[in-house]
């Protein structure tokens, strides 16, 4: 059998954007780029991309431009894949230019390519003080802890991934298995590579954001790439009791129901601002706080807040301190009496280091809320009670959908998808070119017309992919209709990762990808490794053991299962190890998984098969070229491929 290498790329985000098939012709075009000493720089590549599909709006010099923004010295290298991620950077632009959505400003800012950044030694400093607070009495990592701030020691130690992914777990317990962290003394490349990968996957799972972070970047230890994930996991963390459902007192802050629906879209930093400011009205403080840098750096504010949540400590010489600096250190000392840790230092509060400050805030936050508990106002919180399925389905909806990289970051699902902007911004990602931004509005949410013509939009588009809409119209998603909402989404989810299917030409040659073929080729691969489970179908109730799906994972890559920890999944509590085993398994290899155990157990498993599914074949792809169709390696059964019937509304029978 002919076979011909094809086109790798080491971050399994940016591979998903581009067929093999693109990437190679996309790689033949950043090769003509080369210049006469054999390299290819910035100022290279603007004859090139300006022909590209999606970029031809945007001129030369227009490109020239953007490329500045990221990279100023134009004679800076570049390699294959910043090429594509400034390809992409600049697909966002052109459609911004002819009316689509804006492009994300910031998403070549820390691109991995350029060695220019640098880091803040203050929030390194923290992340450290927070690591040995928070990890010191790990079974494993007591061993290298505490760690000495003023060395560059968190960066060795994060080179094995072992850190992270504990740090992820402190932030949002039980995400990973951690019996699936390689936690050797001595780990090999492809161990550490595992624990890497286990680590953006199950990041991306909590909501951070990792577009522009690969796994080499975290072996290398880049160190503006660490101390920003590091960074994004413990806001996280520290925000965390910012949600209604955990702190109901928060309704304290609103007037009225209308408020309450705003107040549960608002993000976390939004709503810790609103908290602030709240108290420093009822303080007397006529200052508006709007951000945790400029508005912070005189320490008036501060000053005022503890003295009106903890007015046993209150003292009048924090106000009457003129210098900033001395101000700031009494702050720093009436919040330590609290028993809050030390997030900052004078310096931080001064120069206004927003990071630092937001988590400062988020710790008295912690400590001293200073909300009563008014039942009066507490029923207005039974607005958000959702059964169990509801709320794991709208975790995952809203935790895929910020994984896209669209401008919009989604906090609230119900809450944000009603203006139709954000579920355009989606389509546009599962099938580019759907959407008549012309017609299209962001302003909706304050416009009840243009948010019912973005939802009308958004149903037709629907249609036009073949989903099943029969009982749901635009202004079901404008009212915020959730069961039609999850219908929608979980058919939209469907087609993103059928449609990644597809583009693995050498093993669907083209055809239309069903639910059938994922599950003959589930079947297929565990008949192969020689075992003899079998998958009926996706609502078969032997599933719920999790035996099938370890069997499926052992056979696409045979030394990721430890089968000395897998149970016989009996009980429900073996079943949910099993469960959680999965999960961190799939992300170990490299699957983007937003479910949670209890979606294994109970049935809402075609994502994770065909995500399995997907890393399998596109590890083929990495590896070979697409052969011709007589030499596909894994066929697909082809029955059923075009006349797949819709999913259940719950979307639990794949």
């Amino acid at each position: 059998m002919s076979s011909f290498v094809g086109v790798i790329v080491s971050d399994p985000w940016l591979q998903s954007q581009f067929t093999q098939v693109e990437l190679r012709g996309l790689k033949s075009k950043f090769l003509s780029a080369k210049n006469q000493s054999g390299n290819v720089t910035f100022a290279d590549l603007p004859p090139v991309l300006a022909k590209l599909k999606g970029v031809t709006e945007l001129t030369e010099n227009e490109i020239t431009d953007i490329l500045k923004e990221s990279s100023p010295d134009l004679n800076e290298e570049v390699d294959f894949e910043s090429f594509l991620r400034h390809y992409l950077d600049l697909q966002a632009q052109a459609s911004a230019k002819v009316g689509g959505p804006k492009p994300q400003s910031s998403f070549l800012k820390a691109t991995t390519t350029t060695l220019r950044h640098t880091i803040s030694e203050s929030e390194k400093s923290s992340y450290v003080a927070h690591i040995n607070n928070y990890l010191g009495e790990d079974p494993f990592l007591k061993d290298y802890l505490p760690l000495d701030p003023a060395s560059d020691d968190i960066f060795e130690l994060a080179k094995d991934g072992v850190l992270l992914c504990k740090l992820i777990n402190v932030a949002v317990p039980n995400t990973i298995d951690e019996r699936a962290i390689n936690t050797k003394k001595v780990l090999n490349p492809w161990e550490r590579n595992e624990n890497h990968t286990l680590c953006l996957n199950s990041a991306k799972a909590i909501g951070c954001t990792v577009v522009n972070i690969g796994t080499q970047d975290l072996i290398e230890a880049r160190p503006h790439l660490v101390v920003g994930l590091m960074s994004q996991i413990i806001k996280i963390q520290l925000l965390s009791d910012l949600d209604l459902k955990k702190t109901p007192q928060l309704v304290e802050l609103v007037e009225d129901t209308k408020d309450v629906e705003e107040l549960m879209g608002l993000a976390p930093e939004k709503v810790l601002l609103k908290w602030m400011n709240f108290h420093l009205k009822r303080a007397g403080f006529e200052k508006q706080v709007t951000n945790f840098s400029s508005d912070l750096k005189d320490g008036e504010a501060y000053a005022h807040l503890l003295n009106a949540l903890a007015p046993e400590l209150g003292t009048n010489s924090t106000l009457e301190t003129t210098d900033p600096t001395e101000r700031a250190k009494l702050i720093i000392e009436q919040a330590e009496k609290l028993d809050c840790k030390r997030y900052v230092t004078p310096k931080d509060i001064v120069e206004g280091s927003a990071n630092l400050n937001l988590a400062f805030v988020a710790q008295i936050f912690q400590h001293r809320n200073g909300l009563s508990v008014d039942q009066s106002k507490i029923p207005f919180a039974d607005m958000m009670e959702d059964d169990a399925q509801t709320s794991r389905e709208e975790r995952c909806f809203r935790l895929w959908i910020n994984s896209l990289g669209i401008e919009t970051h989604v906090n609230n699902l119900f809450d944000t998808v009603r203006g139709g902007w954000v579920l355009l911004e989606v389509l546009e990602k599962a099938a580019p070119g759907s959407v008549n931004w012309k017609q299209a509005s962001k302003a909706a949410i304050n416009m009840p017309f243009k948010k019912l013509e973005n939802c009308n939009q958004v149903v037709s588009i629907g249609k036009e992919l073949n989903f099943s809409l029969v009982n749901i119209a635009g202004n079901d998603i404008a009212q915020g209709n959730k069961k039609l909402i999850l219908a929608f989404l979980w058919q939209l989810m469907r087609f993103s990762m059928l449609n990644l299917l597809k583009n693995l030409r050498q093993h669907s040659q083209g055809k239309e990808i069903g639910d059938a073929d994922i599950l003959n080729w589930a079947n297929e691969k565990v008949k192969r490794s020689g075992r003899s489970s079998q998958m009926e179908s996706f609502k078969d109730k032997n599933l719920a053991t999790g035996r099938f799906f370890l069997e499926l994972l052992s056979s696409v890559e045979p030394r990721v299962v430890n089968w000395a920890l897998v149970t016989k999944g009996t009980t429900d509590e073996d079943k949910k190890s099993n469960a959680t085993y999965i999960i961190s398994v799939a992300r170990k290899l490299g699957c983007s998984i937003f479910l949670l155990p209890e979606d294994i157990i109970e049935k809402m498993i075609l994502t994770l098969t065909a995500s399995i599914m997907y890393w399998s074949l596109q590890k083929k792809v990495g590896d070979l070229e697409p052969p011709s169709p007589s030499q596909q390696s894994e066929p697909l059964s082809p029955s059923l491929s075009n006349n797949q019937p819709p999913p259940s509304p719950r979307g639990d029978d794949g």
